[in-house]
């Protein structure tokens, strides 16, 4: 057994034990009981787990020198099926540099995989309440969303307020790294753009002898189709599994229309067109009801060797304007964040596209708050991790502009990074000049409800 497995294991006993010492009337959420923590930090923390009322599991990390500070994650995804210990283990691994600067994290699985962005904010937010209740009263509490989890965390941050708190701020400040949040209803529509071009080359998703259906299903809900499976279909049509050298002429062919028309490189087809599938799935059988939130009318692609050829055939969806409002009620920030907003970009990222920093800006400043938001974005193509330094210099600028009312810029982040490597490592890749184009000139256009 790996030591992560191992550690799930006890964190799931520990949320067994912590049910049942729950007692009506006295708290709200039963204790947290003590757990191995991650070896990335065993020796500088002590670790407590359990699952909350609702069925999410959790775990907290509480360094030996703690600064105050609270880190609540909000993690990416969304994880589809029932939320597993395990990913809290992953979660803190990945997220050790938070706890190694001093700084205590809390994670939780969520209740329930899918797109359920409203239902993870108020996982996010009982998880605080536990942490208050049972273990310490931070200082400082930091909404760190990476990811999915950033739609998560700008969405709870609007959700829960000082005004909605009774007059105290549950987070101080909120952190977004490769945030998706340019909201449920244009976060995704290039991946249904992938669906009907991947169709029209591929014509294996569905085979022509499987029942048809509309691609923005993602998939039929009686369908047995697996990831293998879908993996093998585009291997055989876009020889993904092969370097590019070794592909046939018409497996670069079709790879090359992907790669131009959509914007994204070839290494990212496989995850995207998985995405399209699942989750596309999850969100018309459980979130939509059967009804279509991603359409293409008046999509016109370009990049390929005959556009007009490409535009002529691929399949054509319209969107129920009603199930477009009720999924962008749940998954779509508003902009309304009442403390201050650093949010982080890497460039080059091709699961979260640059450009959906500009659709978050753009709702922040209808809101009126754009002076809580500063963007700051990196020379990196990575979406999951970029480097220890950056991350410590973002925590470092938050609680500065919190502390002290020091707004950070892009240079100032920078600056920081770069005395963060001392102790943590090279790593500082911030470019204090870029911005970002409308996510217009990434994504192709379309009518819209």
């Amino acid at each position: 057994m790996t030591a992560a497995r191992a550690l799930a294991a006890t964190l799931a006993a520990a949320a067994l034990l912590g049910a049942c010492a729950h007692s009506p009337g006295v708290i709200d959420e039963p204790a947290p009981t003590a757990v191995a923590c991650p070896p990335a930090i065993a020796s500088i923390a002590r670790c407590l787990g359990g699952t909350d009322r609702q069925g999410a599991h959790y775990l907290i990390a509480l360094p030996t020198n703690w600064s105050g500070v609270l880190v609540l994650h909000a993690h990416g995804g969304p994880t589809l099926g029932p939320p597993q210990p395990s990913r809290a283990v992953e979660d803190l691994t990945r997220w050790s540099i938070t706890v190694r600067a001093g700084h205590a994290w809390a994670g939780s699985t969520f209740r329930q995989g899918g797109m359920a962005v409203r239902a993870a904010a108020e996982d996010t937010e009982r998880l605080r309440l536990i942490f208050v209740q049972h273990v310490a009263q931070p200082k400082r509490t930091l909404l760190h969303g990476q990811s999915w989890g950033a739609n998560i965390a700008a969405i709870g941050s609007e959700m829960y307020t000082a005004a909605a708190n009774g007059g105290a701020a549950p987070y101080d400040a909120v952190l977004l790294t490769s945030g998706v949040i340019g909201g449920g209803t244009r976060s995704y529509d290039f991946r249904l753009d992938l669906r009907v071009i991947y169709q029209h080359l591929c014509g294996n998703h569905p085979r022509p002898d499987e029942p048809a259906y509309p691609l923005w299903q993602g998939l039929p809900a009686d369908s047995k189709l697996t990831r293998a499976q879908l993996t093998a279909r585009a291997n055989e049509c876009l020889g993904l599994d092969k370097p590019a050298a070794q592909r046939s002429a018409e497996q670069a062919r079709r790879v090359a229309v992907i790669t131009s028309t959509l914007r994204i490189p070839d290494t990212s087809i496989q995850g995207h067109l998985a995405r399209a599938t699942w989750d596309f799935q999850e969100i018309a059988q459980v979130r939509t009801g059967g009804a279509n939130v991603f359409g293409n009318i008046g999509a016109m692609y370009r990049g390929s060797a005959d556009d007009g050829a490409l535009n002529a055939a691929v399949a054509r969806y319209a969107t129920d304007p009603a199930a477009v409002r009720r999924f962008g009620a749940d998954t779509d920030p508003q902009g309304r964040t009442p403390v201050p907003v650093l949010s982080a970009h890497g460039i080059g990222d091709a699961v979260a596209f640059v450009e959906l920093q500009s659709v978050f800006r753009d709702t922040v400043q209808r809101a009126g708050r754009l002076d809580g938001l500063v963007q700051v974005f990196t020379d990196d193509r990575d979406h999951s991790y970029w480097s220890d330094p950056i991350y410590v210099a973002l925590m470092q600028a938050l609680l500065q502009w919190v502390d002290k009312d020091e707004k950070p810029t892009p240079q100032t982040v920078a600056q920081r990074c770069a005395a963060a490597e001392a102790a943590f490592g090279p790593g500082c890749r911030v470019n204090a000049s870029y911005r970002p184009a409308p996510l217009d000139a990434r994504v192709t256009p379309r009518q819209r409800p």
